[in-house]
């Protein structure tokens, strides 16, 4: 199932939809009942209380909630709340009150003075922040943090998104809540998913709340698919299929000195399964697979601009040097499938993508391509791939950890990976896994969502076997696997 992304906006969207229907009280009791069982998952096999800390907005609802059914379920509690502002975190303190929880006020101190507890609940902001935290609220994040980081290591469950993180940047400041998990709230949010917010979080969790799916879609920023819709947009190969027909791919690529980022863009476009892979290159370039056919070339301008057959599908830029913008507009002028790599994500080709365009570019090149710092790029993902997409045309895949796919009128969010793929030549093999896709006849935004699910999943299982640091090699060894994994063997 879709998962989506939302930024605070769209949270807030989403609730003014919820309150005029009369289901936010429902869905702050669904986030609560989800909370609570995600608190008791956290303390299992701790003893002591369990502690929640409330804010006065939402947030704090929903951690009064979640108290009142640890309560129900016979666990001890101790809840530490601010004078609540939102009238459902309000009536839900009263609900509290009437089962006999007692309520204190939140403060430093008394988050420093309680007994030792099995784990705490951070609901203090959500999505609310606004600005660096200060006085009595931040004293008490600094009072969790240091509980949390002591011998005993209480840990604690944030409830949407650790106090003090907002929602919709990769950027962290210097006080937030540091989350032993967290708890994703309706959907996932930018902080959950990238940079250092997304460590501030520890590992995230979703609860899925009973949102109609058109409002959920209307609101949301960008989704994440599931192995199992990608899977089946993968291609399926017949009886009667050849190698003339499984998809034709030339990498156009190398010069001295890079002479393997070519030749790893083959091999991902034969491991991806096209039927016949090219490298064209003005460079002698090596064969890791024998299967691979290569031509060498004195001038790749001219070779190009001769009137020949095309092939089903082109990555042009890998290892390439300086001529690569000019052999790029040749490329982008035939409109047939085309991934644009490295080399050839330049500035100068802005407007030129078609729809069966991909561009690929890592932060350092999105920068290059968008006139601003590699920052700028990496505190906010998705807003940068949206803007390189509408001012490159075509489609966008901003790699990453995780990468992010861009496409006239959507934003998706990749999954998996592994950290050990921070490596040179896997955007190489990455190129030549599109490359194949789009060769097999896959749409451009298809293809390029699938292929990153694809090539992730094959590091996942690279990991498995040669543990933290990977190679593009092994990588791409494990790509007819990964294929197995997301749609079953072909």
């Amino acid at each position: 199932m879709t998962e989506h992304v939302f930024t605070a906006a769209g949270i807030r969207a989403l609730d003014v939809r919820l309150d005029a229907a009369g289901l936010l009280e429902l869905a702050m009791e669904e986030a609560g009942r989800a909370s609570a069982a995600a608190l008791l998952d956290l303390a299992a096999g701790r003893p002591g209380p369990l502690a929640l800390l409330a804010g006065g907005g939402a947030n704090g609802g929903d951690a009064m909630v979640a108290a009142r059914h640890l309560h129900a379920a016979g666990r001890e509690v101790q809840v530490l709340a601010a004078p609540g502002t939102h009238p459902l975190t309000q009536r839900n303190r009263e609900r509290l009150a009437a089962v006999g929880v007692e309520v204190q006020r939140l403060s430093a101190a008394a988050v420093r003075a309680l007994p030792p507890v099995a784990a705490w609940a951070d609901g203090l902001l959500g999505t609310g922040v606004s600005g660096e935290l200060r006085g009595e609220l931040a004293g008490a994040v600094q009072a969790l943090n240091a509980r949390a980081g002591q011998g005993s290591g209480e840990p604690v469950l944030a409830l949407d998104l650790p106090s003090g993180l907002p929602a919709d940047l990769a950027l962290a400041p210097p006080l937030t809540v540091q989350a032993t998990r967290t708890l994703a709230l309706s959907g996932y949010k930018p902080a959950h998913l990238f940079g250092e917010a997304a460590e501030r979080c520890g590992p995230v969790a979703l609860a899925r709340l009973a949102v109609p799916p058109a409002w959920a879609d209307a609101e949301a920023k960008a989704t994440r698919p599931s192995d199992t819709e990608l899977g089946a947009w993968l291609p399926r190969r017949t009886a009667s299929t050849h190698k003339g027909t499984a998809g034709r791919v030339w990498v156009v690529g190398g010069s001295a000195g890079m002479e393997g980022a070519p030749a790893m863009a083959g091999v991902g476009a034969l491991r991806a399964g096209a039927g016949l892979v090219t490298l064209h290159s003005e460079a002698e370039l090596p064969l890791p697979m024998p299967e691979l056919m290569r031509t060498r070339h004195a001038e790749l301008g001219a070779w190009l601009a001769r009137e020949q057959p095309r092939p089903d599908a082109l990555a042009l830029g890998m290892g390439l040097g300086p001529q690569a913008p000019a052999l790029a507009r040749v490329a982008l002028s035939w409109n047939i499938p085309t991934v644009l790599d490295a080399d050839a994500l330049q500035p100068e080709l802005s407007g030129l993508g078609h729809s069966r365009c991909l561009w690929t570019p890592h932060p350092g090149e999105a920068a290059r391509l968008l006139e601003c710092t590699v920052a700028e790029v990496t505190a906010d993902p998705l807003s940068a791939a949206a803007t390189l997409q509408q001012r490159y045309g075509g489609v966008v895949v901003l790699k990453g950890g995780p990468s992010v796919v861009a496409w006239a009128g959507g934003l998706s969010v990749s999954r998996g990976g592994h950290p050990g793929m921070a490596s040179a030549g896997m955007g190489d093999t990455l190129a030549g896994i599109l490359a194949a896709l789009l060769a097999a006849g896959m749409d451009s935004r298809q293809a390029a969502q699938a292929g990153v699910r694809l090539h992730a999943r094959a590091g996942e299982r690279a990991a498995q076997r040669f543990g933290y640091g990977l190679s593009a090699s092994d990588v791409a060894a494990e790509l007819g696997g990964a294929w197995a994994d997301l749609s079953g063997p072909v």
